[in-house]
């Protein structure tokens, strides 16, 4: 199913909400946005362009479980085997995405977003890239593009990572195609940080079927039911880039950052916008539910891990809460050290035992009350690599964030044989029967 026929089956179904009043890309879609998060929408009319505008369409666990035809307790496993059987996807002669090929590039009809006063500009959030590593072969992944004119970007690209390490390779510069309008399954294989050579489109594929299509002018295949697609070159040539409200809901700092000439666009005849929300519920689920397959397979290798949640009031990327079916005395630590390999940038994680609800943060707090003690049961972790997200790390200008880490096994004693643990369970009743 294509973005443009999830988008029209939740409003088939009373789930989008429609915006008929004409908004301003600055600071007013973003504000209709905010206020509606967790909720899909749709501007019919953004000023400036004739083109409607839609987000909010990872905003919730239910909406992305739906998208994929799966339950809302499934997706982490989903993710982990889509990780595990990838299935390479087909290029096929023609794709929607290439309805309309313009070469006279004018970015300003695109209604791209300013979101929040203190953005560098106006921001593309949502799209993914596409590159092509001399060596490794097709990267897909996010970068935020910052618009500085009609035919040019200022791209958000992490040193050492995946596109900075092929442009290294090639010179400084590189082709690439950023595609706008994609399913969930792109976006959240776009998001997972699979092994260097392992094709993100390929896991993607095995979410949802992905037919792809080559570009116009570049030697790149993009997803051929995408909504739009810009292709272009990363240049040698830099530029100030941000600040940007990021995924911890404070602004990242500027930078000078590679700048992206596009030089063809294409899309469907009457494509539609997607916008993504900087700092709310759709930004941190497509950052971090791609993190818990990748600690759910580094725990499951040391213990009987059940399930992985990375919570949302850890800005869903610093904070994560590990289940597992303790088997030893020494398992709750073992998990612990596993879910920091299983997610660098990882802060603080709770382990709890398989009787403790993860989605909910009163029955896991109620764990560390009941269960944990700090002299006997924390794993404390000073200067370790941290993320560069969180403001209270050592983010000292020319190298890496250092943060202290700290695991808290919050599970039963393994040893711990009477029944001053366990809770008491009340007996069924069906209300209906006494009302």
């Amino acid at each position: 199913m294509s973005f443009r026929d999830y988008l029209m089956e939740l409003d088939r179904d009373g789930k989008l909400a429609r915006i008929k009043k004409p908004v301003s890309p600055e600071y007013e879609a973003a504000a209709v946005m905010s206020e509606l998060d967790g909720r899909p929408v749709l501007f019919e009319k953004v000023e400036g362009s004739g083109m409607p505008a839609a987000g909010g369409l990872c905003s919730s666990r239910g909406i992305i479980a739906d998208s994929l035809g799966i339950a809302r307790e499934d997706i982490l496993f989903t993710l982990a085997g889509a990780i595990k059987d990838r299935k390479e996807p087909d290029v096929v002669e023609k794709g929607e995405c290439q309805e309309v090929v313009e070469k006279d590039v004018d970015l300003t009809k695109l209604p791209i977003l300013k979101y929040v006063e203190g953005d560098g500009g106006k921001y593309i959030s949502s799209a993914i890239s596409v590159i092509r590593d001399p060596e490794l072969g097709r990267n897909v992944s996010f970068h935020r593009l910052m618009l500085l004119g009609k035919d040019r970007f200022a791209a958000r690209i992490v040193e050492n990572r995946g596109t900075d390490a092929a442009m290294k390779k090639s010179g400084g510069e590189l082709d690439i195609a950023i595609c706008i309008g994609n399913t969930n399954a792109v976006l959240l294989a776009a998001a997972t940080s699979l092994k260097p050579g392992e094709d993100e489109f390929s896991m993607a594929n095995a979410l949802q079927r992905t037919e792809l299509v080559k570009c116009k002018t570049v030697d790149i295949e993009v997803p051929k039911d995408c909504e739009i697609v810009l292709e272009g070159r990363i240049t040698k040539e830099r530029a100030p880039e941000g600040p940007f409200l990021d995924i911890t809901g404070t602004q990242d700092k500027v930078r000078e950052q590679p700048v992206i000439q596009v030089r063809c666009v294409t899309h469907r005849r009457d494509p539609i916008y997607q916008a993504l929300l900087p700092g709310k519920q759709e930004h941190r689920l497509l950052m971090g539910m791609p993190k818990e397959p990748t600690i759910y397979n580094e725990v499951s290798k040391v213990c009987n891990c059940k399930n992985v949640l990375i919570t949302p009031g850890g800005c869903s990327w610093l904070h994560a809460v590990v289940q597992i079916e303790k088997q030893s005395s020494d398992d709750g630590r073992k998990a612990i050290e596993a879910a920091f390999k299983g997610h660098g940038s990882l802060k603080h994680c709770v382990v709890v035992d398989k009787d403790v609800d993860i989605y909910d943060p009163n029955d896991v707090e109620w764990a560390i009350s009941t269960r944990f003690q700090a002299d006997k049961c924390m794993v404390v972790k000073p200067n370790q690599p941290g993320s560069s997200l969180d403001p209270s790390g050592d983010l000292s200008e020319g190298k890496k964030a250092v943060t202290c880490k700290a695991g808290l096994d919050a599970t039963i004693p393994f040893d711990k044989k009477d029944k001053k643990f366990e809770r008491g369970r009340y007996r069924k009743a069906d209300v209906k029967d006494y009302l």
